[in-house]
């Protein structure tokens, strides 16, 4: 995260939005990102600096990322400054018919037919996908997240977060989860963008793993254990040599030493910027009290196996806040002494915890989803089961407007 000295653990904190650029009527979406920051630069280009916010291209090209142009110590400080953003950039794409739409996968989408690969810079690494991969499907071309990078100064500081956030990665999408749709139908999980991931790469399983990363604590031990791996499953393909390990980890959080952070990427994004911002916050400072050792020793936190999390994250993914947690174990790890909880009664008593260092308006954001469900839930609400093209598309044009006025869906 920095070229100088390196921040510590939860000095400042770095966040990402990714949305997709959609047709206004219709909802189809619209590869033209390229054109959007044409107009904005008067040249195409991957990048567009806007003061403290940056606007950046994806794999594909009808998504748009926003993100912090640098660590910021104060994540709700962006809250504003995101919602900035998006209006402006509707503002220009309205010009064409088009806008942002919010959530973690688009309900209607055909990744078969509608994919469009970025074509400009870094086109070289995204070939190199597309032919190891074919990049049209669910898992590639119709997932927006949030990442949130949170940084460590040294091995000892990346040991603790790391074991930290591994632990904590399993019910993440209890809160976040905001993709029950994809092909038109609802699928069976509030976290579609998930299950799709969790697939989208099985023909180099070194590259992501088991999702849940492995309780590796040194930079030495990580390039033994994943960058290794990941570099042999690689070269048979990367003749050039094009792709950098750290680029290829698709864990659920992967360690950036170049930018001496970690990056949390099993956030669905929301249908606003205050909202993935409250979620940023509660996972900041979940994070710090399990690093502070608040509950259970960072020791105890260790001890758990990736397989045994990732189980709760398949789990977790299709249930969110409904998932009943059946494993004491893991909830004492949160000072959560029941034989059983919700994943929602778990995040209830976490909030509790640390609600103290998190802003008036992020804690009003969380008491949101813990009354009311995550996005996905409250998505099939308006939906129902089995809905036509034509309610999609009206559900979805109100969460178009919610990202637009900055408001969570009721």
């Amino acid at each position: 995260m920095s070229e100088h000295k390196p921040f510590g653990l939860f000095e400042v904190a770095g966040i990402e939005l990714e949305y997709m650029v959609v047709e206004r009527d219709t909802l189809r979406a619209s590869p033209t990102v390229d054109l959007l920051f044409k107009d904005v630069t008067g040249r195409i280009t991957g990048d567009v600096e806007r003061g403290d916010v940056e606007w950046s291209n994806e794999l594909v090209a009808h998504v748009v990322e926003m993100k912090t142009a640098l660590p910021t110590p104060e994540i709700p400080a962006f809250r504003e400054k995101f919602a900035a953003e998006v209006r402006t950039i509707n503002a220009l794409l309205a010009k064409r018919g088009l806008m942002l739409l919010p959530t973690a996968a688009h309900p209607l989408f055909d990744p078969f037919t509608e994919t469009v690969l970025w074509t400009h810079e870094y086109n070289d690494v995204y070939e190199l996908y597309n032919r190891i991969f074919d990049c049209r499907g669910h898992g590639w071309s119709n997932l927006q997240s949030v990442h949130i990078n949170l940084p460590f100064a040294n091995d000892i500081e990346f040991g603790k977060l790391h074991t930290a956030i591994r632990l904590l990665l399993p019910i993440i999408p209890a809160l976040s989860a905001s993709s029950p749709i994809l092909d038109g139908k609802p699928t069976g999980y509030m976290d579609s963008r998930m299950e799709a991931y969790l697939h989208h790469q099985e023909r180099l399983p070194q590259l992501m793993g088991s999702l849940i990363p492995e309780a590796v604590l040194t930079e030495e031990e990580y390039y033994r254990e994943i960058f290794g791996p990941i570099g042999k499953a690689l070269a048979p393909f990367d003749e050039k040599g094009i792709m950098d390990h750290q680029f290829a980890n698709s864990r659920g959080a992967i360690a950036r030493f170049d930018r001496g952070a970690i990056e949390i990427r099993v956030v669905d994004i929301q249908e606003c910027p205050a909202a993935d911002l409250a979620i940023a916050e509660l996972i900041n400072e979940t994070l710090k009290a399990l690093v502070d050792g608040r509950w259970v020793s960072n020791y105890l936190q260790r001890a758990w196996h990736h397989n045994d999390l990732l189980a709760l994250f398949k789990e977790v993914i299709r249930n969110a806040g409904d998932t009943v947690i059946t494993n004491g174990d893991f909830l004492l790890m949160f000072g959560l002494h029941r034989k059983e909880a919700t994943a929602s009664e778990l995040w209830g008593h976490i909030l509790e915890e640390v609600g103290a260092g998190i802003s008036k308006d992020g804690r009003a954001r969380i008491n949101h989803v813990l009354n009311h469900g995550c996005l996905a839930k409250r998505i099939l609400a308006r939906t129902g089961p089995a809905p036509d093209r034509e309610r999609i598309i009206a559900v979805y044009k109100e969460l178009a407007q919610c990202l637009q006025e900055d408001r969570q869906l009721a």
